[in-house]
């Protein structure tokens, strides 16, 4: 770069004190992302949340020990800023891994540790090198080959990350996923100025703004796909609302929403019918004593179990007539669709196994897997009964609904051939215990009616 334009500003205060706060109000953002993750049932979340932590904890050691404030000059300042940018290079990466991967299922299941965990360490390597800068030493940061080299793996990961997200956002639209794309890339641009830039430059000091930006643009990503709009009134009356309808919408988080709207659109069928199989999942996982995760996981699997007809012809998905033996073979793929789908978007494995196995059966006649017995994942067995339940008390084209007695009498006699039998007394005591159970449902919203999920009680009817 012509250095009549790349000309040196020498700001060691202004490094010291907007680096080291910025860097500070960070850590706060990550941690509050990663406690979101959590909360969301989401372990892409969960890993931006730490590679927001290991970039913000990591640069502040980068601001804090400028030259001649709390350290005299050494090498740290220079270590921290590369290795700031690796770290968040990896969790990034990590992030666009799929969900049914080993080890993002590992993490999955050790969600609730992954922040305070390495938040400890990153607060303890920080603290260390602070107080022994000299141990960075042995990181020879001046060799052109160990240079390029952490150069040339920041690109690679970088690419692979924005080319996966980017592959994921032509086919969902989410805006997280375009944020991440944005935010790799600036990170690739901040560690080709490291390498080939000069301390004080313009140069120089644009790569922390992009640093920053790189932060910002993933926050405003988070925020478009998750924040909840509604007041904080509203927000308190989810607490402790006993309505059904709004226990499901307060549960799910506005990304979830959005693909069933969009199922909605799709398949007028669905409008109702995932509505009330979630309501009677929900009963029937509490009736089997699941947790109040476990219970989250249903309503957000269960909300978006036919989210893979997304990708089915409308001529096959809303035929009036019988289906061929092909378009019978294509229709059962929705299961598959879905699934693949909804592993890129960050769904944990539980809801994956709600969208995949939901028409499984108990003796393997089921599709796509033909798992058998207790193979089959509890969530998918819960959903089946639910499921089956709801299309036979539901009117359509080709027959009038059942009644409740007639449906209660064919799932007792497929348990344990379709069903399983737990699931099914499960479901039965249930109802006989408080018919309004799957009275509710069917009075409140019927297959002519989609349901908004931006509000929880408005209700849309096709003209």
């Amino acid at each position: 770069m012509d250095t009549a334009l790349d000309r040196q500003i020498v700001l060691p205060n202004g490094h010291f004190y907007i680096v080291s706060s910025v860097a500070i109000l960070g850590i706060m953002i990550a941690i509050s992302v990663g406690i979101a993750g959590s909360r969301l049932r989401n372990i892409k979340v969960t890993l931006l949340s730490l590679a927001f932590l290991s970039l913000a904890a990591i640069f502040a050691v980068h601001g804090l020990s400028t030259p001649h404030f709390l350290l005299h000059e050494t090498h740290l300042p220079g270590v921290a800023a590369q290795v700031s940018i690796l770290l968040a290079t990896f969790w990034l990466w990590l992030s666009s891994f799929t969900t049914d991967r080993p080890l993002i299922d590992y993490f999955s299941h050790q969600q609730r540790l992954l922040l305070p965990v390495w938040a400890l360490i990153l607060a303890s390597v920080g603290t260390v090198s602070m107080i022994f800068p000299n141990l960075v030493d042995v990181i020879q940061l001046d060799s052109r080959p160990i240079n390029w080299m952490l150069t040339l793996t920041t690109i690679l990961l970088n690419s692979i990350t924005m080319y996966r997200y980017y592959h994921s956002y032509q086919y969902s639209q989410f805006p997280l996923q375009l944020s991440i794309v944005y935010s790799s890339g600036w990170l690739i641009t901040s560690q080709l100025i490291m390498q080939l830039g000069e301390t004080w430059r313009i140069s120089w000091w644009i790569y922390h703004f992009l640093l920053l930006a790189s932060m910002i643009v993933m926050i405003v990503g988070l925020i478009r796909q998750y924040a909840m709009k509604q007041s904080l009134a509203g927000a308190l009356r989810a607490l402790f609302t006993t309505d059904p309808i709004e226990r499901i919408t307060n549960s799910i988080s506005p990304s979830v929403k959005a693909l069933v709207i969009a199922t909605e659109t799709k398949d007028r069928y669905t409008a109702g019918h995932n509505f009330r199989v979630t309501m009677y999942a929900l009963k029937l996982g509490e009736e089997l004593k699941l947790k109040p995760d476990q219970l989250r996981a249903l309503a957000q699997g269960t909300i978006i179990h036919d989210v893979g007809k997304l990708n089915i012809p409308d001529s096959i998905l809303n035929k009036p007539g019988k289906l061929s033996t092909e378009e019978r073979a294509l229709i059962e793929m929705h299961t598959v669709k879905g699934y693949e789908m909804c592993k890129n978007l960050g769904f944990m494995k539980d809801e994956l196994s709600i969208i995949r196995s939901h028409h499984e059966k108990w003796d393997g006649s089921g599709y796509p897997d033909h798992l058998q017995g207790e193979n089959i994942p509890l969530m998918s067995r819960i959903v089946s009964v639910a499921d089956v339940y709801d299309a036979l008390t539901s009117n359509r084209a080709y027959r009038t609904a059942w009644s409740h007695q007639e449906a209660i009498a064919f799932l007792l006699k497929n348990k344990g051939s379709h069903f399983d039998g737990s699931c099914v007394e499960a479901w039965v005591r249930v109802c006989e215990r408080d018919p309004s159970v799957y009275q509710y449902p069917a009075m409140m919203i019927n297959d002519d009616t989609s349901i908004s999920l931006v509000s929880s009680k408005e209700h849309v009817h096709h003209g």
